[in-house]
């Protein structure tokens, strides 16, 4: 028996419904920095490691330009091997050492190079650990960190570092983990405004006209959707977090090699938020909240002039994931504050998770991450519903996002009582957050003993 064939005008049309159904939130777990404090400072690859100088990324650039060259293009090499979808690097964006190049000129080639977004700050600075006493410090601007438009609910608070001041790695690393989110995959995909003809295609899900949304496709992965589904939304196979991934990790591990220990830390916090944004059900699950066949049925009304249930689900999805990220965000940071452990604290801390998973591996990322993230959707999505307030998460004419500043205090007083099996699943959710961000740190840090090439 020959195997069935959607025919292609058919699957042409419910790839082109199933994007506009499905929603792409920019970010995964809101703020990673806090999270992350809690994750490594127990950690004794992080937390007996020596401090390390602030350098800026020009002294990085200028002092290893033939070794950062080798790198570059060892990782495009890998990519275009193993990465089945894989969008090629033009020839013309390759790094090429220049010594006489100022700093500024092989500044921006670096972007180029590493396909990073042109208004990528890079900036010397720190989150500091919200459990810490107030440091005194002047704050910097997010405007000197970030090139991404504010988020309404933003929790981030910057310092500056100065060139040469001794800062501990877990500070740098926590702080890194957070950086992603901060332009660097903006606008990159030919159909964005602006964008830099990097050579990635068409913006594969997601609106490419909204900023924000057109980072999606480095910071979500669709990897276990299902044969069903990548027939008809092909497209969804096409996401980038592997690639950040190995970059960042291939530039951490070539830093601690040749003495730029605070690059070292930086790039590693960068590798590991892609890692972390795959802990989160809602960027492993096209739409955790809703089976395969509600999402085809809804567009097929949505094709026959009736998109009201469509949009809805791409609403009610958005809002549960913004209520998730608010509840843990600012359960995190008012603990924090007290100076006080609880479920999340000790999920992230917990050091006996980490050997139930395989060593760290270039699959790790779809097969282990990935995998678990998808496999909870389900049971993430009922317990938000379940755990919020029905208008919050049930009511597909109210949009959590566009009232997030307002609502989230008032979000938070209606959870004290309905919580704690919201607490369950994001301690759980985090558990895996703090293991895998750990086992792919190790993974660098087993490299750093490896000859340079």
């Amino acid at each position: 028996m020959r195997p069935f064939a959607f025919p292609a005008a058919c699957t042409a049309a419910c790839t082109a419904a199933l994007l506009a159904a499905i929603p792409a939130a920019a970010w995964a777990w809101g703020n990673h920095t806090p999270m992350c404090y809690r994750a490594f400072e127990r950690m004794p690859e992080v937390a007996g490691a020596a401090p390390v100088k602030a350098e800026p990324l020009a002294d990085f650039l200028r002092a290893q330009e033939g070794a950062i060259a080798k790198v570059l293009d060892a990782q495009e090499a890998w990519a275009r091997e193993h990465l089945k979808h894989h969008a090629a690097r033009p020839e013309a964006l390759r790094w090429v050492a220049s010594p006489g190049a100022s700093d500024a000129e092989r500044r921006a080639a670096f972007l180029k190079a590493a396909r990073l977004s042109p208004q990528s700050r890079l900036a010397l600075y720190l989150q500091l650990d919200p459990r810490e006493p107030e440091s005194g410090r002047p704050a910097l601007d997010a405007v000197a960190v970030s090139s991404a438009p504010p988020s309404k609910g933003g929790t981030q608070r910057f310092v500056a570092l100065q060139a040469g001041q001794a800062v501990s790695p877990l500070a740098v690393l926590a702080s890194a983990c957070d950086e992603p989110d901060y332009g660097h995959d903006l606008n990159l995909f030919d159909d964005n405004p602006g964008h830099p003809a990097y050579g990635f295609g068409k913006q594969p899900f997601g609106n490419p006209a909204v900023a924000v949304g057109s980072q999606a496709p480095f910071h979500m992965g669709f990897f276990h959707q299902g044969p069903v589904f990548n027939t008809l939304a092909p497209s969804f196979a096409r996401t980038f977090t592997e690639l950040r991934v190995q970059h960042y990790s291939a530039l951490a591990v070539l830093a601690w090699q040749t003495g730029h220990a605070y690059w070292g830390w930086r790039f590693a916090g960068m590798a590991l938020h892609h890692v972390e944004d795959l802990t989160q059900p809602y960027h492993a699950s096209a739409a955790p909240g809703a089976s395969l066949g509600t999402m085809m049925w809804v567009n097929l009304k949505a094709q026959l002039g009736a998109p009201a249930d469509r949009q809805g689900l791409v609403v009610l999805q958005g809002n549960r994931h913004f209520v998730l990220e608010q509840f843990q965000t600012r359960w995190i940071l008012e603990s924090a504050r007290q100076r006080r452990d609880g479920p999340l604290e000790v999920a992230l801390r917990d050091l006996a998770q980490d050997g139930r998973y395989p060593p760290w591996s270039p699959s790790y990322v779809r097969e282990v991450v990935a995998a678990q993230a998808h496999a909870a959707g389900p049971e993430t999505d009922a317990a938000v519903v379940v755990g919020a307030p029905a208008r919050f998460v049930s009511d597909p004419n109210f949009d959590f996002a566009a009232n997030e500043a307002q609502l989230g205090p008032e979000l938070a007083r209606d959870l004290q009582s309905q919580r704690d099996g919201l607490h369950r699943v994001i301690a759980d959710l985090l558990g895996h957050f703090g293991a895998h961000s750990r086992n792919a740190l190790r993974g660098m840090l087993r490299q750093v003993s490896q000859p340079v090439r």
